[in-house]
């Protein structure tokens, strides 16, 4: 009986021991994710152009001074980086971790960053700006930047979460004003047009806009993924998600949905692992 207690027992550490392994790997060991977008909108110096992209990290930690989210990184060699907003997290206000992790990425390549929701709920995103500013990060705010490698260009535009209105506002309305200021008077321009935009739910008015290729965050990858069925819950799209993870296109316009690097309100990710996105822009028909 007690050999039959003892065997027990050891099964139940084994399987505790296997289910902390299986969830600090699914937190923690970061997966990258790689495409190809081509466009005769493209020019031919920028063919090959590579653009890392990272979100929603949430003041989360890999390694002391980042150093394995940044070796990660500067292995890829990026021409640039963005950043789709949550930096920080506002309920666990951090601002250390996340700005060591800028410091180092702007030593790799120029870094084009965006709000979201949590740097506007934190109230401290004032300072924040500042100090990404004297950090030498591009941070946009319906604002657009021109990438130029020789005579030829391509278009970044980035835009502000609408949560700085609070919770009485139209996500929807306020996005497409902050489209229109950004944009200005190059509406239908015909460089191709690159939109860093926190919230993948309002894709169908990015492809109104015509925007060539958008980045987006905020869903986490739906935070628990169902393998063949996908995320299960991401903020603003309820239960069972459209916009979570990957590309996503239509007729004009691919959106890219990073599943972000750390976790905020669900503490624990599971298939989902933190993830960096690598798209590199293909020159076609030219």
């Amino acid at each position: 009986m007690k050999t039959k207690n003892k065997k027990k027992w050891l099964y139940v550490l084994i399987g505790i021991a296997l289910l902390i392994f299986f969830c600090h790997f699914q937190n923690n060991s970061i997966v990258i994710s790689e495409y190809t977008i081509g466009s005769d909108k493209i020019p031919e110096s920028f063919d090959k152009y590579k653009i890392v992209q990272l979100s929603d990290l949430h003041s989360k930690s890999f390694g002391n001074d980042q150093s394995k989210l940044v070796k990660k990184v500067s292995k890829i060699e990026p021409d640039s980086i963005v950043f789709t907003g949550d930096l920080i997290d506002s309920d666990r206000y951090d601002e250390k971790s996340s700005l060591v992790l800028m410091e180092r990425l702007v030593q790799i390549a120029p870094v084009y960053y965006v709000t979201g929701n949590h740097e506007w709920w934190s109230g401290n995103f004032d300072t924040l700006q500042d100090k990404l500013t004297g950090i030498g990060v591009q941070v946009m705010r319906n604002t657009t930047e021109e990438i130029t490698i020789g005579t030829d260009q391509i278009i970044m535009i980035g835009i502000d979460d609408p949560a700085y209105l609070g919770e009485s506002y139209e996500e929807r309305d306020k996005t497409e004003e902050n489209i229109k200021h950004s944009i200005g008077e190059n509406e239908g321009e015909d460089n191709f047009q690159i939109l860093l935009s926190h919230r993948p739910e309002l894709f169908s008015l990015y492809d109104e806009y015509g925007f060539d290729l958008v980045f987006s965050g905020h869903a986490h990858g739906g935070q628990f993924r169902i393998p063949y069925l996908g995320g299960l819950i991401a903020p603003n799209q309820g239960f069972f998600p459209k916009y979570t993870s990957g590309m996503h296109k239509s007729d004009r316009t691919t959106m890219i949905v990073n599943r972000g690097l750390g976790n905020s309100i669900i503490p624990i990710r599971v298939f989902n692992r933190p993830e960096i996105v690598v798209v590199t822009l293909s020159s076609v028909g030219k």
